[in-house]
């Protein structure tokens, strides 16, 4: 048995969406399952059925050179602190 992992997506410009993860003797019988698990009520137009075998997924050591760079990610709050110190300094 191999674990398949089920993405949708409606017509038009949506993107393919994760629906859930099936166990299938072989590719035909995961496509078969999906259909039957997932599609019954129109939930989605396409289908994709990928073997989780098949999934290339970055690890730690792969991830951890983005991990520090707070400068792309803030919400903002430094900016607010830093402006209001000026203010707060220009009244004095």
């Amino acid at each position: 048995m191999a674990t398949y992992e089920v993405f949708l997506k409606k017509d038009g410009r949506d993107e393919y969406r994760h629906a859930g993860a099936l166990d299938a003797a072989n590719d035909e019988l995961a496509m078969v399952m999906a259909r039957e698990a997932y599609i019954r009520r129109a939930e989605g137009s396409r289908v994709w059925v990928v073997n989780r075998e098949h999934v290339l997924e970055g690890g730690d050591d792969f991830i951890s050179p983005n991990a520090d760079k707070p400068h792309r990610h803030h919400d903002g709050a430094e900016v607010a602190a830093r402006r209001k110190r000026t203010r707060e300094a220009g009244e004095s």
